[in-house]
């Protein structure tokens, strides 16, 4: 079900509130490009800042409107076991068909730490999850082995986000585990997917969702021409989406320039700097946008 092209959704605001129109133009917008899968509340999805009932709202939300039509996947993580246990319910409950699991940021857990965290979202909520292993936001990594022993023992976990920039780790992985590997970064994904990963959670695809889409399903069926020609087309773009400032600020800036959202941050986001909004205008307008 998690493969191919699975968009980081964006949550839309305006004038401090979640933009609730926006969100549902933006899950049709998916559902008529053919992404794959929609992955709600993430890094992209400004999860730090929602509150705990607007990250359950916004769930339930691209649920509903998605209705079947596109599977949902929510990120419901949390430093906090108990925490991440009640979203994760609220969000099988709200229809969601599975869930990103962000590994604990802040407290910095040891490797069985994480197995135990895992160990017992997995055991307390009986549908598919995936790990989400990003370690320059979290501070911590979850190892290879942690990650191969939670798929042994939890056939429920059932892939990993994958956003450590570093191909020997993915390539350990793989060589360990069964475990469905995910691209966490645009341009990493041609690269992961040569070695056996099986699809991405984009930036990109907010913006240019069947472009992304073609990449992952040419690797997908061993195309590697096309990939690798989808892959030069992005690589420009999805670099400066993810380094001109922090990300989500450049794809929410992406967006608003294209008219889909406000350019609406939180704090401590704030809008992009005038000089590089000016940067990302002219790599939009060279891709074509």
């Amino acid at each position: 079900m998690f493969k191919g092209s699975m968009v980081a959704l964006v949550t839309p605001f305006r004038n401090g509130s979640v933009d609730w129109k926006a969100l549902d133009a933006l899950v049709d917008f998916h559902v008529d490009a053919g992404t794959d899968v929609l992955v709600p509340c993430g890094t992209t999805g400004e999860s730090p800042t929602l509150t705990h009932e607007e990250n359950n709202e916004v769930i339930a939300k691209v649920a509903k409107r998605a209705k079947g039509r596109i599977p949902v996947l929510g990120g419901t993580g949390s430093n906090s076991t108990a925490e991440a246990i009640e979203m994760t319910l609220e969000a099988r409950r709200n229809g969601a068909d599975g869930s990103l699991q962000v590994a604990p940021y802040y407290n910095k857990p040891t490797q069985e730490g994480l197995y135990q965290h895992f160990a017992a979202i997995a055991k307390a909520v009986d549908f598919p999850h995936v790990l989400y292993n990003i370690p320059g936001r979290c501070g911590v990594e979850i190892a290879a082995d942690t990650i191969a022993r939670l798929r042994k023992d939890f056939p429920n976990i059932v892939a990993v986000k994958h956003a450590t920039g570093a191909m020997d780790s993915a390539s350990d992985l793989m060589g360990k585990s069964d475990i469905a590997v995910l691209s966490g970064d645009d341009s990493m994904t041609l690269p992961l997917m040569a070695i056996g990963g099986v699809g991405v959670v984009s930036v990109l695809a907010n913006v240019v969702p069947k472009d992304v889409k073609a990449l992952t399903h040419a690797a997908l069926r061993g195309d590697w021409e096309t990939a690798r020609r989808w892959h030069h087309k992005m690589f420009r773009l999805a670099k400066g989406l993810l380094t001109l400032e922090v990300n989500p600020i450049p794809i929410k800036t992406a967006m608003a320039i294209k008219g889909m959202i406000s350019d609406e941050m939180r704090l401590p986001l704030t809008k992009m700097a005038p000089a590089n909004r000016e940067k990302l205008a002219a790599a939009l307008a060279e891709y074509g946008l």
